[in-house]
C-alpha cells in the first residue's frame, strides 16, 4: 500500500511555513510521496493579488526542489475552473494507494461545508497542522474532530510541529512596501519574484 499525501493551497507564494508543514507531513505520515498542487481557483477564498496560475506553479516546483519525495503537480491547474478537494482525490485515488490529505486548522474545521464531505472522508485521511497559536479554538478543534468521527468514521490526525504562524498574504504585503523577504521564502522563489515583478 503506497502513503500519498496532498498538499494543496494557493501557493502565491510558497514560503518556508510550507517547506516546515510538508517536511513534518511526510515524516509523521510515513509517506512515500507527496503530490504539492497548486489549485486553480480556490473555492474558500478569492485571489487578493492576480498572479497567473503559470508563475505560481513554477514557484512552487522551486520551493519544494530540494525535498526528496514531492511532486509539484499541475493537475488542478491543467483541470481549470474551481478546485475542488474531492476532484483531486477521486483522480488520485486507487486500490493499491492510502491518501493523506493536508490543511490547515481553519480549513479541517469547515470539512463537512466542502464539497461532497461523505466523499472526502471516504477517500482520504484529514490530517491537519496547527498555523496559529489561538487557545480559544482548542475546544472547538476536540469537538470538531469528535463529530467527524461519529459522522464519517474517521479520526482527523494532527502533524506535532510549531505553529506556522507565516503567511503568504504577509509576504505579499511586506513585497508591496519594498521590504525584505529573503529570511521568510527559499531564495529561488525570492529571485523568481523580484524577476518576473510579482506582487508590486
Amino acid at each position: 500500500m503506497t502513503r500519498i499525501g496532498i498538499y494543496g493551497g494557493t501557493f502565491s507564494p510558497p514560503h518556508n511555513g510550507h517547506l516546515q508543514a510538508a517536511k513534518a507531513f511526510m515524516e509523521q505520515m510515513w509517506l512515500d510521496i507527496l503530490y504539492v498542487i497548486p489549485t486553480a481557483i480556490p473555492p474558500h477564498k478569492e485571489m487578493e493579488v492576480p498572479v497567473s496560475a503559470a508563475d505560481r506553479l513554477e514557484m512552487t516546483r522551486l520551493a519544494f526542489s530540494s525535498i526528496e519525495g514531492v511532486y509539484v503537480s499541475d493537475m488542478e491547474i491543467a483541470r481549470g475552473g474551481r478546485s475542488y478537494t474531492v476532484d483531486t482525490l477521486r483522480e488520485l485515488s486507487g486500490e493499491d494507494r492510502r491518501l493523506f490529505f493536508l490543511c490547515g486548522t481553519d480549513m479541517m474545521l469547515t470539512l463537512d461545508q466542502w464539497r461532497s464531505p461523505e466523499e472526502i472522508f471516504r477517500l482520504c485521511y484529514p490530517v491537519y497542522i496547527r498555523r496559529e497559536t489561538d487557545k480559544t479554538l482548542d475546544g472547538l478543534i476536540v469537538q470538531k474532530i469528535a463529530d467527524y468521527h461519529q459522522k464519517y468514521g474517521k479520526v482527523v490526525r494532527r502533524i506535532v510541529t510549531d505553529p506556522i504562524e507565516l503567511s503568504s498574504n504577509e509576504i505579499r504585503a511586506r513585497l508591496a512596501e519594498g521590504k525584505k523577504i529573503s529570511h521568510l521564502v527559499p531564495q529561488a522563489v525570492e529571485t523568481y519574484i523580484r524577476d518576473n515583478h510579482l506582487y508590486v
